[in-house]
């Protein structure tokens, strides 16, 4: 059985200004065909927008919100939410008033 912590992962800064951390997937050595990390924008901090050609990803907000994007299509999210992210589908979030923390899963990883 493998476990991770959250509070054990080690954390990163991407080049947009977010804060990952890998819970499980290869990058940490658990996991062939998912991944799962949570990330954390601050106030107003947005991903860059981009996409996954084979990968289809899933955001789940767990604090704070903002605006989520989809090919082109922009919904207001928040604490509780899921977005399906199809392969292929350009994306983004816009951190909000307060910051956004959500996790992030992508099957093939």
């Amino acid at each position: 059985m493998e476990i991770r912590s959250l509070a054990a992962a080690q954390a990163f800064v991407t080049a947009d200004g977010s804060t990952i951390r890998e819970l499980l997937g290869p990058a940490v050595g658990a996991g062939e065909h998912q991944s799962l990390a949570e990330a954390s924008l601050g106030p107003g901090r947005s991903t860059r927008r981009h996409y996954h050609r084979a990968s289809e990803e899933i955001y789940f907000l767990l604090d704070g919100g903002g605006e989520m994007e989809v090919d082109g299509e922009r919904r207001t999210v928040g604490p509780g939410d899921a977005v399906l992210i199809p392969p292929g589908a350009w994306h983004e979030i816009v951190a909000g008033a307060e910051r956004a923390r959500f996790l992030c899963c992508c099957s093939p990883p």
